[in-house]
């Protein structure tokens, strides 16, 4: 990633399909961006991203999802059967992103630059690698990311934050 590479809106990420998504269309929302993955533990936590997602989203919240197979092959399906299956088990409606990697030297720029944002418990030694599969980062409506989730922190457990950030100008 570019070093002088600031902001949130500066960042674009792959579709299914090929198309490239920017994060410019996502400006003065609330985002919620999550790496998530179809047969985890924490798969049911779509259920609660999507209820966030229906709550908040005509006020200006967005979650993203990100498909990742880097814990345990969690997610080994295509982005069409991935996407189906989102559909199909959990109503999902939010965006899901084309499958990447959020650790290592193929990771997506974008969490590069999260992680360097909130870099997690043990950040501050190096170790702000994202360590599963529902890793969670909040970006307020100017672009900052201002909080980490560690995948076991409900979806429902961050609503409080999120209406905080919308009720910001």
């Amino acid at each position: 990633m570019d070093r002088t590479q600031t902001g949130i809106y500066e960042f674009s990420a792959p579709l299914p399909g090929g198309a490239i998504g920017s994060f410019e269309q996502y400006r003065g929302q609330v985002l919620l961006i999550v790496n998530t993955a179809s047969k985890c533990g924490f798969t049911p936590q779509y259920e609660g991203l999507e209820q966030l997602y229906r709550t908040y989203h005509e006020r200006g919240f967005q979650v993203l999802g990100f498909p990742c197979n880097q814990f345990g092959a969690q997610e080994p399906g295509s982005d069409q059967e991935i996407g189906a299956f989102c559909q199909k088990n959990f109503g999902v409606t939010f965006p899901i992103f084309e499958k990447i990697e959020v650790n290592g030297p193929r990771q997506l720029p974008l969490f590069d630059f999260l992680k360097r944002s909130q870099p997690g418990l043990l950040g501050v030694f190096g170790a702000s690698a994202i360590k599963w599969n529902f890793t969670k980062f909040l970006v307020s409506r100017q672009g900052r990311v201002v909080a980490r989730f560690a995948p076991s922190t409900p979806p429902k457990a961050l609503a409080t934050k999120i209406e905080d950030l919308l009720a910001e100008p």
